[in-house]
């Protein structure tokens, strides 16, 4: 996890995936944003719209070319350090896909912890990819000249 972010305004492509909450633009960066209750297959639930105000953005560093990427969360409440003897391993046939890495303990309970490496597939990595370099040429389109 690079930073948490208040969720800002998206920008939405008509072609965009359901998975693909849309982009928002940090820094100059073109930054998509995934929605993991699609990505999971959960039913998303009747939100209340003041409810969208208090959503965040979980960013990370993706591998390779991918680059910064978020994650969109419905709430971030707290955010702790653990220490190697609160992570446990978990069994590859638990993994959901390899998306779960491992499982935490925290308050009495067992957390998931998710890998951002896993949470695409190859094919949507791709595509990710492409519809990130499209976005980013068209916020190029609107910057000032130096």
């Amino acid at each position: 996890m690079r930073e948490l972010l208040p969720l800002p305004r998206l920008w939405r492509p008509p072609v965009l995936p359901r998975s693909v909450a849309g982009f928002f633009n940090l820094s100059g960066q073109a930054v998509p944003v995934l929605r993991l209750d699609v990505l999971f297959g959960l039913e998303q639930a009747d939100q209340d719209p003041e409810d969208a105000l208090y959503r965040h953005l979980i960013l990370f560093e993706g591998k390779g070319a991918s680059g910064v990427q978020a994650l969109l969360a419905d709430r971030v409440l707290d955010v702790v350090r653990l220490g190697m003897s609160d992570v446990f391993p978990v069994r590859e046939a638990e993994t959901l896909n390899g998306c779960v890495e491992a499982e935490v303990s925290w308050n009495g309970q067992l957390v998931h912890l998710l890998s951002v490496e896993r949470l695409l597939l190859a094919e949507e990595r791709q595509a990710l990819a492409e519809l990130s370099r499209q976005a980013q040429n068209r916020l190029g389109e609107w910057a000032a000249p130096a």
